[in-house]
């Protein structure tokens, strides 16, 4: 079809074609950055965690007044946790994956460096690896000899008795590939905080971190460190994902009859603690869907207006066409044709425009680059749109009779 007419008619229409190429080309824009960050957010909810997340329930509890027998009650519950039916493995540690709060060390491979290499989480727990499902994919886990209590390193850092501080550490993939890559990290060496110097024992497939996700969520680090009952920290207990229900009713059951004088800060499944974490990613994709389907609707809306406009006042023009021998298919091709020049005209625009605004994100909010093959994405949507937008008013177009030429105006 030769667009030469459609270009001058559409010329006679400056303002009116105007203000709808500006409402597709922001919408392009804002639609290809929106696809782009919504799926960031799922990309992010996604994330590994490399244990075994359906087999595990977790309580958090706080005692009343001061207990300076922790270490003994803490085993004393752990030996009654263990007693309850359908508990496969039970453990104490100071943070679990995406539980929001960490405890994070920078890593130097030389303490001599002028900045450190990166940063992990750092977690504590005897039997963590069977307890939290981790994968050990090189090395050897801890032995028990190696296992320290948390009070009496507390201890020693005041007083410098350097035996009591463990030297083995374990470390996921995503660190060893970090900080030795391409190299085997078994037995080599990494300072913690440019002083202590750790032996790597094991590599573990992964182990995602409780937080801090966007600085490496994978990064993480286990030490061989023997905890005792505090506020912040987590028994857990893994058992089969039909019994979690029953298992955690009959924990809380053992541990208040073990020692009633203390509250439970927390209890649920490891499941209930992942979806909680991601909540405001969620609502964050949620409103972004709902901003992208409002701009299309309105958009959408706009075409089929100003289309309806049009067809209603080249009614008589539309009807010498006819009468000179157009077909109902020429008169739906011109419609759908101009619709696709406007739509095109404003999908270049808003490319150019989503580029800008990706360029705003990146500068403020720190957030990665567009890929370009987003741009696209968001083209095709906005082509399939037009199109169907205007479908109904080039319908109404192709079916004006040619007797409407001889209608006096």
């Amino acid at each position: 079809m030769d667009i030469k007419p459609i270009l001058a008619t559409l010329g006679r229409h400056k303002f009116t074609v105007f203000l709808l190429i500006a409402q597709i080309a922001l919408t392009c824009a804002i639609v290809c950055n929106a696809i782009f960050l919504i799926s960031q957010r799922l990309e992010r909810m996604a994330i590994p965690s490399y244990i075994a997340e359906h087999e595990l329930v977790y309580l958090q509890l706080a005692f009343i007044g001061a207990r300076p027998d922790a270490m003994a009650r803490t085993e004393a519950d752990l030996a009654g946790l263990r007693e309850v039916q359908g508990v496969k493995s039970a453990m104490i540690i100071d943070h679990l994956p995406m539980s929001g709060s960490s405890s994070n060390s920078s890593l130097w491979l030389d303490p001599a460096q002028q900045m450190e290499t990166m940063d992990a989480t750092q977690y504590f727990g005897e039997n963590l690896l069977s307890t939290l499902g981790v994968q050990l994919e090189a090395g050897r886990a801890f032995n028990p000899e190696e296992y320290r209590d948390l009070d009496k390193i507390d201890k020693a850092l005041q007083t410098g008795d350097m035996k009591e501080i463990p030297t083995s550490v374990l470390i996921t993939r995503a660190v060893a590939d970090r900080l030795w890559p391409g190299q085997n990290p078994l037995g080599k060496q990494v300072y913690i905080g440019r002083n202590f110097a750790l032996t790597v024992v094991g590599v573990v497939k992964g182990l995602v971190r409780p937080n801090l996700l966007e600085r490496g969520a994978q990064y993480s680090l286990i030490h061989p460190v023997r905890l005792s009952m505090s506020a912040g920290s987590y028994y857990v207990l893994r058992c089969d994902p039909k019994d979690r229900e029953r298992v955690l009713k009959a924990a809380l059951a053992k541990l208040n009859a073990l020692d009633p004088n203390r509250i439970v800060l927390d209890s649920g499944t490891w499941d209930q603690m992942r979806y909680n974490f991601f909540r405001n990613d969620r609502a964050m994709a949620g409103i972004l869907m709902g901003v992208c389907l409002a701009l299309l609707v309105v958009t959408a809306l706009g075409i089929v207006g100003l289309a309806s406009f049009w067809v209603s006042q080249r009614n008589r023009s539309i009807g010498v066409r006819r009468a000179l021998g157009a077909t109902r298919g020429h008169i739906l091709t011109y419609f759908q044709t101009e619709n696709f020049l406007l739509t095109t005209f404003g999908i270049v625009l808003g490319m150019v425009l989503a580029y800008g605004i990706n360029l705003f994100l990146i500068v403020h909010y720190e957030l990665p680059r567009l890929p370009l093959t987003y741009l696209p994405v968001g083209a095709m949507l906005l082509w399939c749109l037009g199109q169907a937008a205007v479908l109904g008013p080039a319908l109404r177009a192709a079916a004006v009779p040619p007797v409407v030429a001889t209608r006096s105006v």
